[in-house]
């Protein structure tokens, strides 16, 4: 099992979980996020990650952020190194599901579930002509 860490401009991060809940209504046990408000420092982000690695369901964690570049994002990257904590920018909805799906796997690794985000988010992107 890996645990996910959704990090996004607030109130992204919450939709978010509201999705997850809405597939996968046991993500809960697994699954924290953190909505970043404009009034939120990097310092006062950065303890707010730290507490939630702490709390994690497991040692190993993906942090999944919104955009890359954003404050969301170069705060985490603080916490990556590779082997508990890894990090994918760029979130959307069907990376959070494969990422969900993946993580609650017993047998899940970092890497796998860290894939199976990056799948979901290529794999879901698509352009849709108008039928008919």
């Amino acid at each position: 099992m890996v645990a996910l860490l959704v990090i996004a401009h607030a109130p992204l991060a919450q939709a978010f979980h509201e999705a997850a809940a809405h597939v996968y209504s046991d993500c809960d046990t697994c699954l924290q996020v953190l909505d970043v408000t404009p009034d939120l420092g990097c310092d006062a982000l950065e303890s707010r990650i730290r507490d939630a690695l702490q709390r994690a369901c497991h040692p190993q964690v993906l942090i999944l952020a919104d955009v890359f570049g954003a404050t969301p994002c170069n705060v985490a990257r603080r916490f990556v190194d590779d082997e508990r904590v890894a990090l994918v920018s760029g979130l959307n909805v069907p990376m959070l599901w494969r990422a969900v799906s993946a993580a609650q796997k017993p047998d899940a690794t970092l890497e796998l579930v860290r894939q199976r985000a990056l799948d979901g988010a290529r794999d879901g992107v698509m352009a849709v002509e108008r039928s008919g």
